[in-house]
C-alpha cells in the first residue's frame, strides 16, 4: 500500500461525493467501507506516518495538526450513534457533497456557543476539550478533545456551519456547569439576550433545570440577566407605541383605589380608555406558580374594575411587534363600548 495516499485508490465505496472534511477525518468503520482493512490503518497510523488516530476508533487522515473543523466533527464521529455512510456512489449530476448525519449527538457547552456566533465565547481551537451532548444510557467516556455531557432528555438539535448543535439556552446551561468566573458567566448570560439568541426566561429555564442556581455566582449572573432582560423588553414597548402610532400612556405606574389598597405596578397605562400593559419577564424559578397565581389575582382585581389588562411578552414584542400593537391597539378602540370603569389613583412607580 503506498502510504502517500490517504485512500487506497480501489476503494468499494468512492469517496468523491464526501465534503472535504469528511475525506480528512473517518472512523475505523467508515475506512473499512472504502476498502481499508484494520492493519492498514495502523500502518498509516505508525508514528511517523500519513495518519494519526484523533479520538478512539476515529482517524485523521493527514499528519498535522486538526483544524477546529476537524476536531468538531471528530468529536462527533466518536459520540454519535450511527453515521449514515451512502452504500452507493452518489448519481451523475448531482452536485453537493454527501455529509453525514449525527445521531444522537451535537455539540454544547462554549464550543456551541461559538457556533452560534457568540463573540464572549472562546475560540474553538483555544478550547482544550469540545462538549458532546449525548443520551444518559450512552456508554461512552471523555477522552482526548471530546468531553462527554449526558442527558435525559436530548434537545431537538439545531445547525451552525454544517455542525449539529444544542440550542442556546441549553449549551450556556452545560458551559455554565463547567465555569468558576463570575464575570464570564454574567457576559455570556448578557450575550445570550442583548444578542436576540433567546429570552431570559429560556436562560434561567435552563440553568433551573441543571440544578446551577445552587452557586452563588450564578445567581448573581441571573439577577443582572433579569433586569437587563426587563429593561430590553420595556424599550421594546417604548418602541411599539412609537412606531405604530398608538397614543401616549403614563409609563410604570402604580395604580390604587381612592382611599384604599393598592392594585398593583403597570408598566403602561391609557387612564382615559382603562388600559393597562404589562410586560410578562417571569422567570421560570420554584415560584413560578406562585407568582402566576399573583398576576392572575391582579388581572382578575383589575378587570372586576373595568380595566383592561394586556399582558405582553419580552419574545412576542421582539417577534411579532406589530401584531401585540395590533392587540393593545383593538383594546383601546374597544373601551368606548364597556362601561365606565371604577375612578382609580394614579401614582408614579
Amino acid at each position: 500500500m503506498n502510504h502517500n495516499t490517504p485512500l487506497p485508490p480501489a476503494s468499494p465505496r468512492p469517496v468523491c461525493h464526501l465534503s472535504d472534511v469528511h475525506r480528512r477525518v473517518m472512523t475505523a468503520a467508515q475506512l473499512r467501507s472504502h476498502g481499508v482493512s484494520p492493519a492498514e490503518t495502523s500502518e498509516q497510523c505508525r508514528p511517523g506516518g500519513p495518519w494519526q488516530q484523533i479520538l478512539p476508533g476515529v482517524h485523521l487522515l493527514h499528519p498535522g495538526p486538526p483544524t477546529s473543523e476537524e476536531r468538531l466533527h471528530a468529536v462527533l464521529l466518536y459520540a454519535a450513534r450511527e453515521v449514515s455512510t451512502p452504500g452507493v456512489p452518489v448519481q451523475p449530476g448531482a452536485g453537493r457533497p454527501h455529509r453525514p448525519v449525527y445521531t444522537e449527538a451535537m455539540i454544547t457547552g462554549l464550543a456551541a456557543l461559538t457556533l452560534h456566533g457568540f463573540t464572549s465565547s472562546p475560540a474553538l481551537l483555544s478550547l482544550e476539550r469540545i462538549d458532546v451532548l449525548v443520551p444518559r444510557s450512552r456508554r461512552l467516556r471523555s477522552t482526548g478533545c471530546a468531553h462527554v455531557v449526558r442527558t435525559s432528555a436530548l434537545p431537538e438539535p439545531e445547525q451552525a456551519t454544517g455542525v449539529p448543535v444544542a440550542p442556546v439556552p441549553r449549551a450556556l446551561a452545560d458551559a455554565v456547569a463547567r465555569l468558576t468566573d463570575a464575570r464570564t458567566v454574567r457576559r455570556l448570560l448578557s450575550e445570550a439576550v442583548r444578542g436576540r439568541h433567546c429570552e431570559p426566561a429560556a436562560v434561567v429555564r435552563a440553568l433551573t433545570d441543571a440544578k446551577l442556581l445552587s452557586r452563588p455566582h450564578v445567581v448573581d449572573a441571573v439577577d443582572s440577566l433579569l433586569a437587563e432582560g426587563r429593561a430590553i423588553a420595556e424599550d421594546r414597548l417604548y418602541t411599539m407605541v412609537r412606531e405604530y402610532g398608538l397614543p401616549d400612556p403614563v409609563w410604570n405606574v402604580d395604580l390604587r383605589l381612592p382611599g384604599g389598597p393598592h392594585l398593583g405596578g403597570l408598566d403602561a397605562y391609557w387612564p382615559e380608555q382603562a388600559v393597562a400593559v404589562e410586560l410578562d419577564t417571569r422567570a421560570p424559578r420554584q415560584d413560578e406558580d406562585a407568582l402566576w397565581s399573583e398576576y392572575a389575582r391582579k388581572r382578575e382585581h383589575l378587570e372586576r374594575l373595568g380595566i383592561t389588562v394586556v399582558y405582553l411578552t419580552p419574545r412576542k414584542l421582539r417577534e411579532a411587534m406589530e401584531q401585540q400593537a395590533t392587540v393593545v391597539r383593538t383594546a383601546l378602540m374597544a373601551s368606548g363600548d364597556r362601561e365606565p370603569a371604577a375612578h382609580v389613583v394614579v401614582l408614579p412607580r
